[in-house]
């Protein structure tokens, strides 16, 4: 079965970390883990979003499509 999603999000995460000038250690520790873990979550087979959810989105007619949307840096 074809699960129609718009974003490759593992792809998607390692471009976001080379941009922001980041590294998966970096990354890790900003929300509290290990380069490991966040390097096994972008490798993971079944991708990061759920398959139960795709199958449900794509039988109720719908794709998915994520978009990113920096967030506007407040002043200190």
């Amino acid at each position: 079965m074809y699960f129609m999603v718009k974003n490759n999000i593992e792809v998607d995460i390692k471009v976001k970390i080379l941009e922001g000038g980041f590294t998966q250690e970096r990354l890790g520790a900003k929300i509290g883990t290990t380069s490991q873990y966040v390097n096994r979550i972008i490798k993971k087979k079944d991708g990061l979003l759920n398959k139960t959810f795709i199958q449900m989105m794509e039988a109720l007619g719908y794709d998915i499509e994520l978009v990113y949307v920096p967030r506007e840096k407040k002043d200190a």
